[in-house]
C-alpha cells in the first residue's frame, strides 16, 4: 500500500546515517578503514546519525502518540438504544462485517464511521484485528426516516467496518491520522499550557522549544503532502468497496432513503438559520431541534409538496422509536448544534438556558423584537435632532385673492394657473425627543435620511455587546471545564451587513407596535422563523415596505401597511 510505502521510506531515510555510521564503526574495528582522516569521518558520522536518530525519534512518538481531533458528537449507549444496536448488528450480519464497536449521534445530515482507537491504545479484539470503528449517525435522520429508510441509508456505512478490519488499511488509516495530528500540535504549541504559577518559565520554555515545534510541522507536513493522494485513493476505493457489497440489501429502500436525505437536509438548513439562529443570538437554545425537523418539513410539504406521499410515511415507524428516550438525545444533540454553530457553552446557565417550541414566540421572538427595538432608539437618541415636517401646499389654481391692504395678502406669483404662496411659513421643526419609543419618531427620522450613520452606529453597537457575551461566556466556561468559549466550528450565514441590521431592528419596531397597538401577537413560522401574527395569519408583507424605508427614505408604502393592520404610531412601545 502506498501510505505504508511513504511511511518505510520515512523509516529508512531516518535510518540511513546509523546504517553508514555502522560500516565506518565496523570498518575501523576490522581494520580495513583506517588513519587520522579516517577516524575524524568516522566519530562526525556517528555524531550526526545519533542526533539524527534522537530527532526521528522524537518525531515518531509524537506521530503516535498524538491524538487526532474527533468529531464532536452525543454517544448513544446501548441500554439507551437496544433496538437500534439490534438494527445495526443485524444488517452487520447481513453484510458479513463487524458490527461497530458504538453509535454516536451528530447534529447534521451525514453519517459516517469514525474510528476512535487512539483513545484507547489502539486495544485490539481478541482475534489480533482492530477495534471496529464507530457509527455515528445524523441526528435529524433519527426523527425524519423512517426505521426502514434509515436501515436503508446505513447498509453502505455498516459495510465500510469490513475494510476497516484489515490490518494495512488500519495501519494506513492511524498514520495518516497521526500526521494530521501532529501538524496541529506544531502549530499550536502554546495551547498546551495553561495559566498558574511558573507562567514566566513556561514562556520561557516555549520559546526554545518553537525551533523543535517547527520541525516537527515541517516533518509532519512533508508526510502528509506525500500521503495526501494515495490516501484519497485508498479511501475511494474502500467507499466503493463497501457500496458494492451494501448493494443487496434494501437496495429499492436506499433510493427513497437517498430522496429523504436531501429532504431532510434542507429542512434541517432552514431551522438552523431561520429558528435557531435567532434564539441562539438571544442566548436561549432551542431544545428539540430534530422535533422541529419534523414539523418544518411538514410545513415544507404542505406549501411546496416536496415530499409526496407524506401522510403514507406518516403511518410507518419513525427511527427515533429505536432510542429509549428520543426527548433526552434530541435534548443533548440541540445542546451540541448550538455549540458547533453558533459557539455556545457547553451547559446551561443564566444566559444560556433552554427554551421550548410553545413557548418560543414568547420567550425568543418578543424579546428579540423589544431589544432591538430598545437598541434602536438608543441610537436614535445618540444622533438625535430636528426633523423637519413637510406640508403639502395644494395645487387647485388660482384662489381668490384678497384685498391688497388684507392681512391674508400673500402677494403672490401666479405661474402656469398654479399658485405659489409666498408666505406659507416653513414646515414646523419637531424636536426629535431623546427617549421617546415610538413609531412616528423612527419613521421621521429615515424619511429626514441618515440611515446610514444610524446603521453604522447599529452595528458597532451590536458587535460591543457581541464581544462582551462572548468573553463572559467564554470565561464562565474556562472556570468550569476548559471549554472554548464562543468559537463556532462551522458558519451559519455571514455576519450580516450594517444595512441587513438597520432593516431588522426597524422591522422590530413595527411589530412591537403592531403587538402593543393594534392587537397583534408574536409567533413562529418553521421554514421562516420569527413571524408576526395579525388576527391568527401570518403578515408576510412587512418586508419591502421597511426596505423601502431604510434603502430610500420612503415612508408611504410602510404608513400605508400601518394603516390597514391599524398600528398607533405616536403610542410609546414597551421595551426590554
Amino acid at each position: 500500500m502506498s501510505v505504508l510505502r511513504i511511511r518505510g521510506t520515512a523509516l529508512a531515510v531516518a535510518l540511513l546515517p546509523a546504517a553508514v555510521a555502522v560500516v565506518l564503526l565496523v570498518g575501523g574495528a576490522t581494520g580495513r578503514i583506517v588513519g587520522e582522516t579516517s577516524d575524524t569521518v568516522r566519530w562526525s558520522v556517528v555524531g550526526g546519525a545519533l542526533v539524527v536518530l534522537l530527532l526521528a525519534a522524537a518525531v515518531a512518538a509524537v506521530i503516535v502518540r498524538a491524538r487526532p481531533a474527533v468529531s464532536p458528537t452525543v454517544p448513544v449507549a446501548e441500554s439507551a438504544a437496544p433496538d437500534l444496536y439490534r438494527m445495526v448488528r443485524d444488517l452487520a450480519v447481513r453484510l458479513q462485517v463487524p458490527a461497530p464497536s458504538g453509535i454516536e449521534l451528530t447534529p447534521d445530515c451525514d453519517s459516517w464511521l469514525e474510528d476512535r482507537t487512539h483513545r484507547t491504545r489502539r486495544r485490539r479484539t481478541a482475534g489480533g484485528e482492530p477495534t471496529a470503528p464507530v457509527l455515528v449517525i445524523g441526528s435529524p435522520f433519527m426523527w425524519w426516516m423512517r426505521v426502514a429508510e434509515l436501515r436503508a441509508l446505513l447498509a453502505p456505512v455498516v459495510a465500510g467496518t469490513g475494510p476497516s478490519a484489515d490490518p494495512d488499511i488500519a495501519a494506513a488509516r492511524r498514520f495518516v491520522r497521526g500526521l494530521d495530528a501532529a501538524v496541529a500540535i506544531a502549530a499550536q504549541p502554546s495551547s498546551r499550557q495553561g495559566p498558574g504559577p511558573g507562567q514566566g518559565l513556561r514562556r520561557g520554555a516555549r520559546r526554545l522549544a518553537r525551533p523543535a515545534y517547527a520541525f516537527l510541522g515541517w516533518v509532519a507536513r512533508l508526510l502528509l503532502r506525500g500521503c495526501r493522494a494515495h490516501a484519497a485513493e485508498m479511501e475511494r476505493a474502500v467507499a466503493a468497496a463497501a457500496s458494492e457489497r451494501a448493494q443487496a440489501v434494501d437496495y429499492g429502500l436506499r433510493i427513497v432513503a437517498q430522496e429523504q436525505v436531501g429532504l431532510a437536509y434542507a429542512g434541517w438548513d432552514r431551522l438552523l438559520t431561520r429558528v435557531a439562529l435567532p434564539a441562539w443570538r438571544m442566548g436561549r437554545w432551542p431544545n428539540r431541534l430534530d422535533a422541529g425537523v419534523v414539523a418544518a418539513l411538514t410545513e415544507l410539504s404542505r406549501r411546496d409538496r416536496l415530499a409526496e406521499g407524506f401522510e403514507t410515511r406518516l403511518g410507518e415507524r419513525p427511527a427515533c422509536d429505536l432510542l429509549e428516550e428520543p426527548g433526552t438525545v434530541d435534548e443533548a444533540a440541540s445542546l451540541l448544534a448550538a455549540r458547533l454553530f453558533h459557539g455556545g457553552p457547553r451547559r446551561s446557565g443564566p444566559d444560556w438556558s433552554p427554551v421550548g417550541w410553545d413557548t418560543y414566540p414568547e420567550e425568543v421572538v418578543d424579546r428579540i423584537w423589544r431589544a432591538d427595538a430598545a437598541r434602536l432608539i438608543t441610537v436614535l437618541d445618540e444622533v438625535r435632532g430636528p426633523v423637519r415636517t413637510a406640508v403639502a401646499v395644494p395645487e387647485t389654481g388660482p384662489a381668490p385673492e384678497p384685498a391688497p391692504g388684507h392681512p391674508g395678502h400673500p402677494g403672490k406669483l401666479l405661474m402656469g394657473g398654479k399658485a405659489l404662496r409666498a408666505s406659507v411659513p416653513p414646515a414646523p421643526e419637531r424636536v426629535d425627543e431623546p427617549g421617546r419609543a415610538t413609531l412616528a419618531r423612527v419613521l421621521d427620522r429615515l424619511e429626514a435620511g441618515g440611515s446610514e450613520e444610524l446603521a453604522a452606529r447599529i452595528t458597532g453597537r451590536v458587535a460591543r455587546e457581541t464581544a462582551r457575551v462572548s468573553a463572559d461566556a467564554d470565561s464562565a466556561d474556562g472556570a468550569t471545564d476548559g471549554a472554548e468559549g464562543l468559537t463556532p466550528v462551522y458558519q451559519l450565514l455571514p455576519p450580516r451587513t450594517g444595512r441587513e441590521l438597520l432593516t431588522d431592528h426597524v422591522t422590530a419596531m413595527v411589530c412591537c407596535a403592531a403587538v402593543d397597538t393594534a392587537g397583534a401577537a408574536p409567533g413562529l413560522d418553521w421554514l421562516d422563523g420569527p413571524t408576526l401574527l395579525v388576527n391568527g395569519a401570518r403578515r408576510a408583507d412587512l418586508g419591502w415596505p421597511v426596505l423601502r424605508l431604510v434603502e430610500d427614505g420612503d415612508a408611504a408604502p410602510l404608513r400605508s401597511w400601518l394603516a390597514a393592520v391599524g398600528v398607533r404610531l405616536e403610542k410609546p412601545v414597551r421595551l426590554v
